[in-house]
């Protein structure tokens, strides 16, 4: 800054005002002068971090491309395994599906025979049940004539035994009566009345 030009009436200046002024240009000389250093020390600074800074991240970019690289090999060595194992897989599952094809083919056969074996099977159990019902009603048949014959038997049986019985009851009591009047006499003789027994 150009010091501001003061007009003055022309008049003699005083020789500790020249000192003065003097003194203050030094001042403010030797102020802008280390105002400049703190500057050039700043920009040197600003300068120094920007260097190493570029430093810095030309070295981050180095490491970038080398991880970048590893990781496309990487990629490669990745989509390599799955591809191999995608052929892998899709051979498996061809060799899978042909011996799943051949079990149904195998079980579609037995199918068949056990469906005739069945159809035999229900066929012979029929003529069983057939047989077996024609004997239960043979037997039921012979059954129910022998239980009339039983049942003639027993009637009979009962018949005869109830005229016998009614035969022998007669006689007991012809025989009962016969004792009642024998024991009457008997008692009366002693001079006792049946009675008062």
């Amino acid at each position: 800054m150009s010091p501001k030009k003061k007009t003055k009436k022309t008049t003699k200046k005083d020789p500790e005002r020249r000192e003065n002024d003097l003194e203050a240009k030094y001042r403010r000389s030797t102020l802008d002068i280390a105002i400049l250093q703190d500057h050039i020390a700043l920009q040197t600074e600003s300068v120094l971090k920007v260097q190493s800074d570029r430093v810095d991240l030309r070295r981050r970019m180095r490491d970038m491309e080398q991880k970048l690289q590893h990781e496309r090999q990487d990629h490669r060595d990745i989509s390599s395994d799955l591809s191999r194992q995608y052929k892998t897989m899709q051979t498996e599952l061809t060799n899978r599906v042909k011996r799943l094809e051949k079990e149904v083919s195998q079980l579609r056969e037995e199918h068949v025979l056990c469906q005739e074996e069945l159809r035999r099977e229900r066929r012979q159990r029929e003529q069983v049940e057939q047989e077996k019902n024609a004997t239960i009603a043979d037997l039921q048949h012979k059954l129910d004539n022998m239980e009339r014959d039983y049942e003639k038997i027993l009637l009979e049986t009962v018949d005869s035994m109830s005229s016998q019985l009614c035969v022998a009851r007669r006689g007991w009591q012809d025989k009962s009566t016969t004792l009642h009047q024998n024991y009457k006499e008997l008692l009366s003789e002693f001079g006792l009345n049946a009675l008062d027994i």
